[in-house]
């Protein structure tokens, strides 16, 4: 039957021996049907006339598109193309494959539904109302790969704009798993989380959602640095969001560099790319902890960290405690349109780390202070703390 090819072309072009071109000839993902399409009796079920009083129901009691649609269980997944992977600005078409990838990784580890939607705009008004015009069809909306510092205006614009969640993960989902891995560290080495300094390289989308997300979860006082050094009030060059961050974070009031920021910090989180020499690594505390999560090449070789750090992490997945959102992301949505939650609270995100946390808190080991992407156990685990936190905080529909 027509409705089971999932790829019928045959004319593109030899890519050799390269197994990823091999992998995505055609896409990665396909639509399928979920009901049966057999004769006259199903189509008149499936389409008019029958479909004809599914709308009609709809129109007189809208929550019900929940229950007779899709709605309830798909995500769009919406890029512009400006800062996709380490790639950068790439444009949508070529941003793609990722959104495609995204889409594959939402339905595999999360059993979410989820649409890649490339569009050709950058003006963040233009792209908000845009999004807001196609999120009656959608459950909720992952913002991926927008280039910083216009992503906090459309994810907080569009928030405004739409009753359904709306989640940047390059800022969110980086930062539930790096409030996980700190946590099982500090438990691991008998540390309260109070009593931590970090020092974050990076103050684009990720490094500030880490700061903020960190703050909350009580750490003691963090630290951001971007190319000019640590982002403090005394500075005259900080955007709107820096300056922000600036009166955040950084209570002992720090200048200067990332290198003299990291003298005596007890942990390191990198989201910046870039190299930090050794010597500066050496000057932090006894036992620290280091999140280089730059890829393909951490900001501080993992060889090099194990030299100083008690706990070592990267973004990598040749190396123990991979910092990977998609240990998050699937969770959330999947907990959030569980109870059709109007959108994803600071309280959801901190309790997905939590979750998250506990899901290895009695395997800790150095090596092991975070779960495998592939553990089974994570996406349910994150599901239920999001969606008890989504009717505790009042934002759960159901």
């Amino acid at each position: 039957m027509a409705s089971e090819i999932v790829n019928p072309r045959n004319d593109l072009p030899d890519t050799g021996v390269d197994p990823a071109f091999a992998l995505h000839r055609g896409g990665k993902m396909a639509i399928r049907m979920t009901v049966p399409l057999r004769d006259a009796d199903d189509l008149s079920l499936a389409y008019t006339p029958g479909v004809a009083r599914v709308c009609s129901a709809i129109a007189e009691q809208p929550e019900l598109v929940h229950d007779y649609t899709w709605k309830s269980q798909v995500v769009a997944v919406v890029t512009d193309g400006s800062a996709v992977l380490g790639l950068g600005d790439i444009g949508p078409e070529a941003s793609l494959p990722v959104m495609e990838g995204k889409a594959v990784l939402f339905k595999h580890f999360g059993g979410v539904d989820a649409v890649p939607v490339a569009l050709d705009c950058r003006d963040p008004d233009e792209l908000v109302e845009t999004i807001a015009r196609m999120a009656p069809s959608f459950g909720g909306i992952n913002l991926e790969d927008i280039s910083a510092p216009r992503c906090f205006e459309i994810e907080r614009k569009l928030q405004e704009r739409v009753s359904i969640p709306v989640f940047h993960d390059d800022q969110h989902g980086t930062a539930v798993v790096t409030l996980a891995a700190l946590r099982n560290a500090a438990r691991l080495t008998g540390r309260s989380m109070d009593s931590l300094r970090v020092v974050i390289s990076g103050a684009g989308a990720a490094g500030v959602a880490i700061a903020k997300i960190l703050l909350g979860a009580g750490v003691g006082d963090v630290v951001v640095c971007d190319r000019k050094g640590v982002v403090s009030a005394d500075r005259e060059d900080l955007t709107d969001v820096k300056r922000e961050l600036a009166a955040l974070t950084n209570r002992a009031g720090l200048t200067g560099s990332l290198a003299s920021a990291l003298d005596g910090a007890d942990v390191f989180v990198g989201v910046s790319g870039g190299t930090v020499p050794e010597p500066a690594v050496a000057k932090m505390a006894s036992g620290a902890f280091i999140f280089a999560m730059a890829n393909p090449d951490p900001e501080i070789h993992p060889v090099v960290a194990a030299r100083y750090a008690s706990v070592v992490a990267t973004g990598r997945s040749d190396y123990p405690n991979q910092i990977n959102n998609v240990l998050a992301f699937p969770g959330i949505f999947s907990g959030a349109l569980a109870v059709r939650a109007s959108r994803i609270t600071e309280g959801m995100k901190l309790a997905a780390a939590e979750a998250l946390a506990a899901v290895v808190a009695d395997e800790l080991s150095p090596s092991r202070v975070i779960p495998s992407p592939f553990d089974e156990r994570v996406a349910p685990t994150v599901a239920a703390a999001v969606a008890e936190a989504a009717r505790a905080e009042g934002v759960a529909r159901v």
